[in-house]
This record gives structure tokens, sequence and C-alpha cells, in this order.
């Protein structure tokens, strides 16, 4: 899931897209660029977030799949191009 895009199901960030910069087996981990960024993420239960699975760029998953992190100005960029998508 590390790379993907989701939305907020629940919470007072409900409808919210974010980048998934991590997880665990029952947390996620979410940074959008401006409030939350790699290194300040989110923690949010699975069941609380829907996956976007039209939209994921490779280049982005290697990176945090291989432990670097996102400069906040492509987590931005990237939730923009989602939210053009949807």
């Amino acid at each position: 899931m590390t790379g993907y895009m989701a939305v907020s199901l629940a919470g007072h960030d409900r409808n919210k897209i974010y980048l998934i910069v991590g997880e665990e087996k029952e947390y996620v981990y979410l940074a959008d660029g401006k409030i939350r960024s790699c290194e300040h993420p989110k923690k949010k239960n699975r069941k609380h977030i829907q996956i976007i699975k039209k939209y994921c760029n490779p280049a982005v998953q290697e990176r945090l799949l291989r432990g670097e992190k996102i400069d906040a100005g492509i987590i931005i960029q990237e939730v923009k191009a989602c939210q053009k998508q949807m």
C-alpha cells in the first residue's frame, strides 16, 4: 500500500486525500505535504481510509519502499494530480 493515494473516510479530516508513506499491521502513515510531512505523518487506522488504486506514481512508490524521505513539494504535487483525476 505504501506509495498509493488514500481518502480519509472518518475523523475531522474526512474526504481529504493523502499519500501513504508507511504502514503497520492495523495502521497506515499518511502525509499531505502541507500539514503532515513525511517526517511527521498522520497515523490512521486502515479501516478509516479508502485506497485510490487508480493513481500511483511508480517513482514515488519506489523511493518510499527504499526508505527514502519524500519532499513536501512532491507530496503536494501528487495530491493535486490525484484530485484532478477524481
